[in-house]
């Protein structure tokens, strides 16, 4: 090759590879790919603060020839390359240590039964909701508040004084005073505003002296038992907040209605089965009926149970399954009592119904519940049943807004508290003042 030949080729290679190198830019370009290129960084970070878990590992697997003697190392006291490692027998503590407290298998617990219980909790989530908890407890549901209930509020006697201001006052602090935010949180308004609410209907005691025999208890632990049909069913839990009473809520039905329910007769879930979503258990108590409370405690009369939809962070229940919920922890607390005072055995119609109330709030939308315990015999669907009455899914206001809400440069919701319903607030009055009237 002549010299000059070389040279030229030394020259043009670097432009040749400098041309190829722009047109697959320009390739990557024109496919929408990145217009510069940049080198890949890769950082040696460890396994600590990339949170990265290690995987766990296997056990390897022991196998046993029948007729030969493992050789270990165990009687050497140290670790030797080549012999199996000895399997030592398990070391028990001759004192209790809760620390280390492993709970022994289930079949070998004393309370262990073949036969499962199902247990309703506080976060047991009702696939079919009402309807479910409806057969669950053999009620017939009535919708709407009974109206003699109603009626208590219509006269003036059993109003507050400047009541629709107070509650709008109640409202407003709830939702706007009572943050160092720019607005409070659905879990602190709801509860903020179930309270005031309460502390306003407590400033009628004065005129209602029966108000004074009343207490709030919170974080108590209920469990009721009963049989429907040939399956065991249990309610276990905290509810929230119960208004106990020294004296028992009137009926709300007479005789004649209750005899009525008779020919009410029970949906059915098929093809569901009734005791889908619930905790199935085979290590429980069969006679298991607890109030949460002292035999002589002074309260012993459930009066009204408040249940808040954002009580449980970890466990928020659609409208129909909070419903369910606000029905089964109302029928328990009725049957403990019934337990308590008729005994659990045999099942019987009560000679006087047990009367329950139930509120259920997300601090605007509120549901009321009254439940009326008649009979204890649950297992047929044939009979005297239950009843409850429930009003769902009532607005106590329509709007309580921080900023005014703004479309198309028109204001479509002003700010502060729009769309007050004095008519739910009475409601819930009425609640109060049951058995205080």
């Amino acid at each position: 090759m002549f010299p000059e030949t070389a040279q030229c080729l030394k020259t043009a290679a670097p432009l040749f590879c400098q041309s190829l190198s722009l047109k697959a830019l320009r390739r990557l370009s024109s496919h929408g790919g990145a217009r510069h290129v940049q080198p890949r960084r890769h950082f040696g970070v460890s396994r600590c603060l990339t949170a990265k878990v290690p995987p766990p590992r296997r056990p390897r697997e022991r196998v046993e020839i029948p007729g030969l003697e493992t050789v270990t190392y165990g009687e050497r006291m140290h670790y030797v390359p080549g012999l199996s490692k000895p399997v030592n027998p398990q070391w028990e503590r001759d004192y209790k240590d809760p620390r280390y407290y492993r709970a022994p298998p289930a079949h070998e617990m004393p309370l262990f039964k073949e036969k499962p219980c199902f247990v309703f909790n506080q976060r047991t989530s009702a696939l079919e909701g009402v309807r479910q908890a409806l057969w669950l407890t053999k009620t017939k549901l009535i919708p709407g508040l009974p109206p003699q209930l109603l009626s208590v509020t219509e006269s003036p006697a059993n109003q507050i004084p400047d009541q629709d201001e107070r509650v709008q006052n109640a409202i407003k602090h709830a939702r706007f005073w009572d943050t160092t935010e720019e607005r409070p949180g659905k879990e602190k308004y709801s509860n903020t505003l179930l309270h005031n609410l309460l502390h306003l209907c407590a400033t009628l005691q004065s005129s209602h002296p029966a108000i004074g025999r009343r207490i709030l208890s919170e974080k108590y632990s209920l469990a009721a038992t009963w049989k429907r049909g040939e399956d065991l069913f249990q309610i276990r839990g905290q509810n929230g907040l119960l208004h106990n009473c020294m004296d028992p809520l009137p009926e709300v039905s007479g005789k004649q209605e209750v005899s009525d329910t008779a020919d009410h007769v029970l949906e059915t879930l098929y093809p569901v089965s009734p005791t889908i979503d619930l905790q199935q258990v085979q290590v429980y108590k069969e006679e298991l009926n607890c109030t949460g409370f002292r035999g002589d405690y002074p309260y012993p009369h459930a009066h009204t149970l408040y249940f808040l939809e954002e009580a449980d962070a970890g466990c928020k229940l659609r409208p129909e399954q909070f419903r369910a919920k606000m029905l089964m922890f109302t029928f328990g607390n009725a049957l403990v009592r019934a337990h308590k005072l008729y005994g659990s055995q045999p099942q019987r119609v009560l000679d006087r119904p047990i009367t329950v109330q139930a509120v259920g709030s997300n601090g605007r939308i509120f549901q009321f519940l009254v439940l009326q315990l008649n009979t204890t015999d649950l297992s047929g669907n044939d009979g005297i049943k239950n009843q409850v009455w429930l009003d769902e899914d009532v607005e106590l206001y329509d709007f309580a807004k921080v900023r005014p809400l703004i479309k198309k440069k028109q204001v479509k919701v002003p700010a502060g508290l729009t769309g007050y319903k004095p008519e739910v607030f009475s409601k819930f009055l009425a609640l109060y003042l049951h058995g205080a009237v």
